[in-house]
């Protein structure tokens, strides 16, 4: 049996050695900065399918520097995150660590970020983020 028609609908973005983010959350978990009502689990959870998409747009397995462009991308590195996108990301990342329900919106949050803008270096996404954050994100 071959693989699923990746155009089947939200199957994700595989890529190899994608278990090996695991071994990497607890290398930034110390630099998140979390606000009340965020759980860090579902914080981890979807920084994990948005690391992994940027992963397999450059056919390699994930890195540290893709956990940390996802949570820069939602101001989880940063202490003076913008209320509006602090509100947003709560809302978005609620529950998502639970997957076998969640998928769905596991999935739009990975969606949410387009695939140009991973394409990009960590050091343009941070002052991308800087000079606007709104832009980085498609919150349709």
């Amino acid at each position: 049996m071959g693989q699923p028609d990746a155009d089947a609908g939200r199957m994700g973005a595989p890529g190899p050695d994608s278990g090996f983010v695991l071994k990497l959350l607890p290398v930034l978990r110390h630099k998140l900065v979390l606000t009340v009502g965020e759980e860090e689990a579902a914080v981890e959870r979807g920084a994990v399918a948005i690391a992994l998409k940027r992963a397999s747009l450059f056919g390699r397995g994930p890195m540290a520097e893709d956990l940390e462009v996802a949570y820069t991308l939602w101001g989880f590195l940063d202490p003076q995150a913008p209320a509006e996108l602090v509100d947003e990301r709560r809302r978005r990342f609620e529950g998502v660590h639970h997957t076998a329900a969640h998928y769905p919106e596991l999935r739009a949050l990975a969606d949410a970020v387009p695939s140009s803008v991973l394409a990009l270096g960590h050091d343009e996404i941070a002052s991308a983020y800087r000079s606007d954050w709104r832009a980085q994100l498609d919150l349709s």
